[in-house]
C-alpha cells in the first residue's frame, strides 16, 4: 500500500495490458538482469492475479510511473533524474540487503527489489524526505481502508501508527498495514524501536517480508510469489519488476529530498504511462497535493484540487486544523524521568502546543514514543501512545514504567501530521536497590571444623520499610571488619564441581526480599569468621560464624581388675605341753 499523491493506480482502473506494453518496451530496449522474467509471464492477465487475502500492504493503491524507455543507445542510468535514490534511502536498502544475507543467507534479496517496491510505494519516501536516522519527515498514509473502493480492515492498532481509530491504513514508505507491522515489524536502526515511517526499519521488514515460506529469490517463481505476497495484483507484479530492472543496470545517489517524485519527470517529452485514476485520458504529470489530515490526494490533470460542486470557481478560505495552527511544542513542567527497574516512574512527560502568538492550541494529536535500548513501555505495554491537548493545549503522556534493562533511553513528543521539530526528553533506570539487611533468625552459627553448617543463613532486604525484590546482592567470607578481601580459610561455599569458594556474586532477592544463601562448610581451622553481604543501594550485613576444634575422644574405662585371692592362714600347731 502507499500514500495517495502522484499518479497511483487503483485496482482495477488500469489494465494488465497497459503495464505489461511497457515492460515489454523497455525489455526489448534493455538487456534482461539476473532476474529476467518470460515475457508471457509479465503480460499475465486479471485471471492471474492471485485471490485476495494477506498482504503487506493491504493491496492499495501504488505509483504507476514507469522508468524512460531506452533507445537503441541508451543513456547510461546513472545519468538519469530516475536513477538517482536519496543518500539514506539507498544506504537502508543496501543495509537491509547485508543483513539480510546474513539472517536468511538462502533468501538472496537484492537491494534493488527493495528499492523497486520502495519506489512503487511511495517514491523512495517521497523523494527522500527523511532525517540523517531514517525517519519520514511527516506521517506516509495510505488511503483509508473503509471498503470505499479498497479492502476494508478495521483498526488493529487504536491509530497508534496511522493516526485512526476506526479503520487501518497503510504507513511509511514500504507501506505496511499496521496489523502486518505488529508481526513483520524490524529494527533496522538498532535503535530499539521498530517503526514503519522509519526507512531503515521499514526496509529490513520489507526483505524479512519477502523471504516468508523459505522463498529465494533468485529463483524466478519464487521472485514472483514473494512479490504477489506484497500486494496481490500482477500490474503491481509487472511494475516492481520493471524497476528492478532499471535499478540493476546502475544508480546513482542523490541528496535526500531531491529524488524524483513519480509523475515528477525531467523531460516533458517523455509520454506517461498509464491513464489517470478513475478517467481514460492520459495522466497528468503533477504531483498530489497534501490534504489537511497528512493523505496525499492524486492529481487530477487539472493542475490542482477538483473544485466543489457549484462553488463558482470562488474558493472559501478553509478553517485551519488544529495542528496546522501549531508553530511549536513546548515543555509543560516535565519533572526528573528516574526510577528503579521495575517501578513507574515519578515524573511524567508534559507538553504544550502554541500558536504564533503564543497561545495554546487544544484538540491536538501528540506522539509520545520509547526511543533507545529500554524494556521500558508506557501503561499496555506500548512502546508509544497519542494524547490529544486539552483546553489549555497541554498533553501528558501515560504513565511510563522500567522495565529489568538499565541505562538511559529518550521520550520523544511530536505533534501528529506536522513535521515541527518534537522534544526529547531523557530517562534513566537504575538498578533495584535495598537500604537495609536483616537475617531472619538470631540463632548462632556454628560448625565443626570439617564439617557441614547445619543452618544455611537467610536475610531479609527492605527499601524505605518495604521489601526489596529483585536486589542484585553479594556475599563474601571476608578477611576481617576492616579487611573486605575474601579470606583463604575457614567456612567457604562451594562451586558447581564441589571446590571450595568465598564469595559469590549476581545473586538476588525473591519477590519478598528473601535471600537464602548456599550451605557453608568449614575447613579444619577453627575460630571465628565473618560473612558479609552487600547489595546495590548500599544495604550491608556482617553475619558471625564459629568454627570449632573437634571433640577429643574420652579414653575408654578400664574395669578393675579383681583381688589376688590370700592365701589361707597356715593353722598353727598347738605347742605341746
Amino acid at each position: 500500500m502507499a500514500p495517495v499523491f502522484g499518479r497511483r493506480l487503483r485496482r482495477g482502473a488500469v489494465t494488465s495490458a497497459v503495464a505489461a506494453a511497457a515492460v515489454a518496451a523497455l525489455a526489448a530496449s534493455q538487456a534482461p538482469g539476473v532476474t529476467d522474467v518470460p515475457r508471457g509471464e509479465r503480460t499475465a492477465g486479471a485471471a492471474d492475479t492471485p485471490p485476495a487475502g494477506d498482504s503487506a500492504t493491504g493491496d492499495s493503491p501504488y505509483y504507476t510511473d514507469l522508468p524512460r524507455l531506452h533507445s537503441p543507445v541508451p543513456l547510461a542510468p546513472n545519468g538519469e533524474p530516475e536513477a538517482g535514490i536519496p543518500a539514506t534511502v539507498l544506504d537502508a536498502y543496501k543495509k537491509a540487503e547485508s543483513a539480510l544475507a546474513e539472517a536468511k543467507p538462502g533468501c538472496n534479496v537484492p537491494w534493488q527489489l527493495l528499492a523497486a517496491i520502495g519506489k512503487v510505494e511511495s517514491g523512495h519516501a517521497r523523494g527522500g524526505r527523511v532525517d540523517a536516522d531514517g525517519a519520514t519527515l511527516g506521517p506516509i498514509l495510505g488511503p483509508v481502508l473503509n471498503g470505499n473502493g479498497f479492502a476494508k480492515i478495521t483498526d488493529t492498532d487504536k491509530g497508534a501508527f496511522d493516526s485512526d481509530a476506526t479503520h487501518d491504513r497503510a504507513v511509511g514508505p514500504m507501506q505496511f498495514i499496521p496489523s502486518t507491522w505488529a508481526t513483520s515489524g524490524r529494527d533496522g536502526n538498532g535503535d530499539g524501536e521498530k517503526d514503519p515511517n522509519n526507512i531503515y526499519d521499514a526496509a529490513l521488514a520489507a526483505g524479512h517480508y519477502l523471504c516468508a515460506n523459505d522463498r529465494d529469490l533468485a529463483v524466478e517463481a519464487d521472485l514472483h510469489k514473494a512479490v504477489l505476497s506484497y500486494n496481490h495484483s500482477t500490474e503491481y507484479l509487472n511494475t516492481v519488476l520493471t524497476w528492478l530492472e532499471y535499478y540493476r543496470k546502475g544508480t546513482h545517489e542523490v541528496p535526500d529530498g531531491k529524488g524524483v517524485l513519480p509523475g515528477d519527470r525531467s523531460d516533458e517529452h517523455t509520454p506517461a504511462v498509464g491513464p489517470t485514476p478513475g478517467g481514460n485520458g492520459p495522466s497528468s504529470d503533477k504531483p498530489g497535493t497534501r490534504d489537511r489530515t497528512g493523505t496525499y490526494e492524486p492529481g487530477n490533470g487539472g493542475g490542482g484540487k477538483p473544485k466543489p460542486p457549484g462553488d463558482g470557481g470562488d474558493k472559501t478560505p478553509e478553517t485551519p486544523t488544529p495542528a496546522e495552527r501549531v508553530a511549536r511544542l513546548k515543555d509543560a513542567g516535565t519533572g526528573k524521568l528516574a526510577a528503579v527497574a521495575g517501578d513507574a516512574f515519578a515524573g511524567r512527560v508534559q507538553v504544550r502546543t502554541e500558536s504564533t502568538s503564543g497561545s495554546a492550541v487544544a484538540k491536538v494529536k501528540v506522539k509520545f514514543r520509547v526511543v533507545g535500548d529500554t524494556d521500558a513501555r508506557f501503561d499496555g505495554g506500548a512502546r508509544s501512545a497519542i494524547v490529544t491537548t486539552n483546553a489549555t493545549g497541554k498533553a501528558t503522556a501515560p504513565v511510563l514504567k522500567a522495565g529489568e534493562k538499565t541505562g538511559r533511553f529518550t521520550v520523544r513528543a511530536t505533534v501528529v501530521g506536522r513535521t515541527l521539530t518534537g522534544l526529547d526528553y531523557t530517562a534513566n533506570v537504575t538498578e533495584r536497590q535495598a537500604d537495609a539487611l536483616a537475617r531472619t533468625s538470631d540463632k548462632p552459627l556454628t560448625c565443626e571444623a570439617g564439617k557441614e553448617f547445619a543452618d544455611r543463613v537467610e536475610v531479609r532486604a527492605t527499601y524505605k520499610g518495604e521489601a526489596a525484590d529483585g536486589v542484585t546482592a553479594t556475599a563474601t567470607l571476608v578477611k576481617s571488619a576492616t579487611d573486605a578481601t575474601p579470606n583463604d580459610k575457614g567456612p567457604y561455599f562451594k562451586d558447581a564441581s564441589g571446590n571450595p569458594v568465598r564469595a559469590l556474586k549476581g545473586l538476588k532477592t525473591d519477590a519478598n526480599g528473601l535471600l537464602k544463601l548456599p550451605r557453608l562448610y568449614a575447613d579444619d581451622t577453627a575460630g571465628t569468621y565473618l560473612l558479609r553481604v552487600v547489595t546495590v543501594g548500599g544495604a550491608t550485613l556482617t553475619v558471625e560464624l564459629k568454627v570449632t576444634a573437634p571433640a577429643t575422644p574420652e579414653a575408654p574405662n578400664t574395669p578393675e581388675a579383681p583381688a589376688t585371692p590370700t592365701a589361707p592362714a597356715t593353722p598353727t600347731t598347738p605347742a605341746a605341753d
